[in-house]
C-alpha cells in the first residue's frame, strides 16, 4: 500500500512537470526586421512578436530611444492576430520604426517577453547600414539656392483680404459722409432785404458822411474836394446816364447840355466843379466859408434836381 502511494506521488509530479513544460513551449517569441540591409539614414521596421495562447498575461520589453547606434524613430500600433488554424492561439506584435546614421553591422540583442510562467527571449537580429555610394566621376556642384517664388498683388490680397475689406469700408463710409454733408438740403436762411433808398437820399447820406469826416478842417482840402466831386459825379451818372467819372468838367457840361436842369442849378454845379479843379490842379486854397458853401451848394443841387415822383392817375368811376 505504501509503495502504491509513493508511486502515485512520483507520477503526479512527473505529469505536472511535463504539463508545465508543454505549456511553456506554446509561447514562441520572435524578432525580425523588414530590411536587414539599408542605406545610411534610411528607415525600416523592427517587429517583436509572441505566438501564445489567447489571454496569456504577457508583457513586452519597453523600447524608448535607441538600441546602441540604432535609433528608434517611433512606436507603431500593437497588432494582435488570432491563429487561423487554432482559435486558442494568437500572435501579438509590437513594431518600431528604426534608423541609423552610422555605417556598420549592428546586432540587436535578444528582447524579453515576461509571462507568469517565466521570461521568454527572442533571437538576435542583424542590421547592416551601408554608406551611400558617391560617383567620383562627376564634378561637385554648389548647393542650389532656394527657388524664388513670385509674389503677386493677388497673393498679397488673398492674404490680407480682411484688412483690405476694413480699409475699403472706412473709405466708403468717409466718402458717404462727405457726400451727404455736401448735398444735404441747406436750411433756408431768411435775409431781410435792405430797403432800396432813392438816389437823392443815397447821395445826400454820402454827402453827410463826408461832412462828418471834417477833412478840410484837418487841412486835407484836396481830399475833401476830391471826395465831394466823386459823390456829385456818381449822382450825375445815375441821374442823367452820363459817364461823369471819366469826363472833365467841360465834358460833363457838354453831356448835360440837353438835360432838364434849372439854370441856377447848372451855375451852382459849375462853381463846385471849377473850384474843385482849382484845388486839385492849381493848388488853390479856399477859405473855410468857401469849403462849407461847396457842401451846401452840392446838397442844394441834389435837392433841386432829384427825380420827381410821377403823379398817380385817378381812375374815373365807371357808370353803374
Amino acid at each position: 500500500m505504501k509503495r502504491y502511494f509513493n508511486f502515485t506521488i512520483i507520477l503526479t509530479v512527473v505529469l505536472a512537470f511535463f504539463c508545465l513544460k508543454a505549456g511553456a513551449q506554446t509561447i514562441e517569441p520572435e524578432a525580425r526586421l523588414d530590411k536587414s540591409t539599408m542605406p545610411i539614414g534610411d528607415q525600416t521596421v523592427l517587429h517583436i512578436s509572441a505566438h501564445m495562447p489567447v489571454k496569456t498575461d504577457a508583457s513586452f520589453q519597453a523600447l524608448v530611444d535607441s538600441i546602441g547606434k540604432v535609433k528608434i524613430v517611433k512606436a507603431l500600433k500593437t497588432d494582435t492576430v488570432v491563429d487561423k488554424d487554432n482559435a486558442s492561439l494568437e500572435t501579438i506584435t509590437h513594431s518600431y520604426t528604426v534608423t541609423s546614421f552610422d555605417t556598420g553591422v549592428y546586432t540587436l540583442p535578444e528582447f524579453t517577453i515576461h509571462t507568469p510562467s517565466g521570461d521568454f527571449k527572442t533571437g538576435t537580429v542583424t542590421l547592416q547600414i551601408k554608406a551611400v555610394p558617391v560617383d567620383t566621376t562627376k564634378a561637385f556642384y554648389d548647393i542650389k539656392q532656394p527657388f524664388a517664388v513670385s509674389w503677386t498683388f493677388l497673393d498679397w490680397l488673398k492674404q490680407h483680404w480682411l484688412l483690405v475689406t476694413i480699409i475699403l469700408a472706412i473709405i466708403l463710409l468717409v466718402l458717404g459722409i462727405i457726400y451727404y454733408i455736401k448735398n444735404k438740403p441747406k436750411a433756408e436762411v431768411y435775409v431781410k432785404p435792405e430797403p432800396i433808398l432813392p438816389l437823392d437820399t443815397l447821395i445826400l447820406n454820402k454827402l453827410q458822411a463826408l461832412r462828418d469826416k471834417k477833412l478840410w478842417q484837418q487841412n486835407e482840402v484836396k481830399q475833401y474836394y476830391s471826395e465831394l466831386t466823386d459823390v456829385l459825379r456818381e449822382y450825375l451818372e445815375k441821374r442823367y446816364q452820363i459817364t461823369a467819372h471819366e469826363q472833365t468838367t467841360d465834358e460833363i457840361f457838354i453831356s448835360l447840355k440837353n438835360r432838364d436842369i434849372p439854370k441856377d442849378s447848372r451855375t451852382t454845379l459849375k462853381q463846385i466843379l471849377t473850384l474843385a479843379d482849382l484845388v486839385k490842379f492849381a493848388k488853390e486854397q479856399p477859405i473855410a466859408a468857401e469849403n462849407e458853401k461847396s457842401m451846401e451848394d452840392a446838397i442844394g443841387f441834389i435837392v433841386h434836381t432829384k427825380p420827381q415822383p410821377k403823379p398817380v392817375e385817378k381812375k374815373e368811376d365807371l357808370p353803374k
